[in-house]
């Protein structure tokens, strides 16, 4: 059973499958206070702000012995808001947030946040890399996770697909098939 029940980690649902609107469509990477991701998410959505924090599910257990399941910010410390400048300023003032950076390159977070958000989607466990290996670029080309293209790296018995986050240079990685996969 969940410590608390998993909260929407983006707002509005269809928010990555917008394009860009015009000069006042702004990206903005949000790096919060220390553990306020989830805070910040609930404010901006009371104030309808769009935005972005990719949650992981993380099973431990206890010192009982129970299994407990939480929602952990993929990415610590960040969360990815889009909107105009009043937005940006509203998101700021919240309280949650050390610093604010604009994103330029923003067709190229998104597509990357989309393959995050299919690797999430798709029931995989994944889990954070935040200095992803270098190895062979690959596509996946059958299941769930369809057309994701990333860095395969081999870790034991398992290989894993890493997708980075070119803007803030981590990423994400998830168990995928060797017959599943095909280098490029």
């Amino acid at each position: 059973m969940p410590i608390l029940a998993q909260e929407p980690d983006m707002f509005p649902e269809s928010l990555l499958d917008k394009p860009a609107g015009g000069p006042d469509d702004l990206w903005f990477a949000m790096y919060t206070l220390a553990r306020q991701e989830k805070e910040l998410m609930r404010k901006l959505r009371r104030l309808n702000i769009s935005h972005y924090g990719p949650m992981i599910q993380q099973r431990k257990r206890s010192p009982q012995g129970r299994i407990r399941t939480s929602y952990m910010p993929l990415f610590t410390g960040y969360v990815f808001v889009r909107g105009d400048e009043v937005a940006r300023h509203n998101a700021v003032s919240t309280g949650c947030i050390s610093r604010c950076l604009s994103v330029t390159e923003y067709e190229e977070l998104v597509g990357d946040l989309r393959c995050i958000r299919q690797m999430i989607v798709a029931g995989s466990e994944v889990r954070p890399e935040p200095k992803p290996l270098v190895g062979r670029m690959a596509v996946v080309k059958n299941g769930a996770m369809k057309g994701l293209k990333g860095t395969i790296t081999k870790t034991l018995s398992h290989h894993r697909l890493t997708v980075l986050v070119n803007f803030m240079q981590q990423g994400a990685s998830v168990i995928v098939d060797e017959a599943d996969i095909e280098l490029l």
